[in-house]
């Protein structure tokens, strides 16, 4: 077993359990499992996460454990999800021989921790019994098996698997079948098909106490290992253990075609987008900021939007909240040597949050366009362009927003609830291509 590299930053492998969304963009589900209490630990769990595929069906070169959404590998999130549980305490990923340096860098660049990596076989079950052989001489008491391409799994399912694993032997995630399951005959008609209600889909993740599953492999045959595919079934047929079935939540699907992959990505920004912080440079709430912030909160009613003040005191910029928040909007972050701008994000970026997700930063800038032309103050802000090039490179999507600060009661309104718009759209779609863009309100 080879450990995989351990170092920055640190919210990936932050363990969140029994605190609901903590260091991750996924809200951790609070531990409600079949007869566990909440906060309650399984005892020693790990687990095996075969990542050897060549992703035949996603029609594209690259595994699709390693395609890319949001610029970061597929399994990268599927670590993380596992990472947050504190009571996992080794995760084995199985890969190929040639895949191995690129699973090193992921672990490397990312932070992954607990992370150890085995050689993956030429199936699914020869990549399993790897992980399970890598985990062999420090037994657990439970192992979890969860596919790599799964990034959405909750602590709440891996809880309710372990714990009927622990008191049944072996337990998996099920759902309701989506379609009709038919068997057509050997010239192509149907022969029959099964009753919908009374069938469900086999989903991961699974968990066996270890020696079931353990034993189950190594009695395995060839055939079994070439074209099986149910490791509850393995653990059935040469451990003589029934196994519970625990239904799952919906979000256990699996990314398996190349349409997946944009459904994933909606996904990930729909869980990102939900907090807005809104950066200002005064307490004062008569401030535009505070104006903006309670229009954000009435716009934006799903959305939790809090705020945090520059710091002018000292040297650096005043601690911001930043778990779960990849969206900053910068009210009247003005000087002209940008020194506030750049210092928040100097500190943003030094935060790691942009190494996993794209933050969006929308600098405001309000003035009252009755009493300055606008073309100049459009032209004062160019600047902001060229910086958003550079923050681009560093996952950093900066854009400006001109908003009509007006005398006149309607006509504040009505821009403020306007720009309201434009920050929803830009948080929402987290565009590169937007990137750099000037808008007015």
């Amino acid at each position: 077993m080879e450990p995989g590299p351990l170092s920055r930053p640190a919210e990936p492998g932050i363990c969140v359990s029994g605190s609901p969304g903590a260091g991750s963009a996924f809200p951790a589900s609070l531990p409600s499992g079949v007869g566990a209490e909440p906060g309650s630990r399984p005892g020693t769990v790990a687990a095996v996460l075969p990542a050897g595929g060549c992703g035949e069906r996603m029609g594209v070169r690259t595994p699709k454990q390693f395609c890319r959404v949001l610029e970061r590998p597929l399994i990268s999130y599927t670590l993380q999800a596992l990472e947050r549980v504190c009571w996992i305490k080794d995760i084995v990923v199985a890969v190929t021989a040639e895949n191995m340096e690129a699973m090193r860098s992921i672990i490397q660049r990312y932070g992954h921790k607990r992370i150890s990596l085995a050689e993956a076989g030429a199936t699914r079950h020869r990549s399993i019994f790897n992980g399970l052989k890598a985990l062999a001489e420090d037994q657990p008491d439970v192992v979890i098996i969860h596919d790599a391409v799964r990034p959405f799994v909750e602590e709440d399912i891996l809880l309710r698997v372990v714990t009927a694993a622990k008191e049944h032997g072996a337990a998996g995630a099920i759902r309701p079948l989506v379609s009709t399951v038919i068997s057509p005959s050997a010239d192509g008609c149907l022969e029959h098909s099964l009753d919908r209600a009374k069938h469900r889909a086999s989903e991961m993740p699974q968990a066996f106490l270890f020696d079931v599953i353990y034993k189950a492999y190594q009695q395995c045959s060839d055939y079994d290992f070439e074209f099986g595919t149910e490791c509850l079934q393995l653990a059935l047929k040469y451990s003589h253990t029934k196994a519970k079935l625990v239904e799952g939540p919906p979000d256990l699907w699996k990314v398996t075609y190349k349409r997946d992959l944009h459904a994933a990505e909606s996904v990930i920004k729909e869980k990102i987008s939900q907090e807005i912080c809104v950066v200002m440079n005064t307490k004062d709430e008569e401030s535009a900021g505070h104006l903006l912030k309670e229009v954000l909160k009435k716009e934006l009613n799903c959305v939790n939007v809090t705020s945090t003040v520059l710091d002018h005191t000292g040297s650096d910029v005043q601690k911001f909240p930043t778990d779960q928040c990849y969206s900053f909007i910068c009210v009247n972050v003005v000087s002209p040597d940008f020194h506030e701008t750049q210092k928040f994000l100097s500190t943003l970026e030094e935060s790691g949050l942009s190494l996993l997700y794209p933050v969006v930063v929308v600098l405001v800038h309000c003035c009252d366009l009755t009493l300055a032309p606008l073309a100049p103050k459009m032209e004062s802000l160019m600047w902001i362009r060229s910086l958003a090039e550079d923050m681009k490179k560093r996952n950093i999507l900066l854009s400006g927003l001109l908003l009509n600060y007006s005398e006149d009661e309607q006509k504040l309104q009505e821009s403020f609830q306007q720009g309201a718009s434009i920050i929803a759209a830009l948080v929402k779609d987290r565009s590169p291509a937007l990137a750099g863009q000037l808008l007015l309100a």
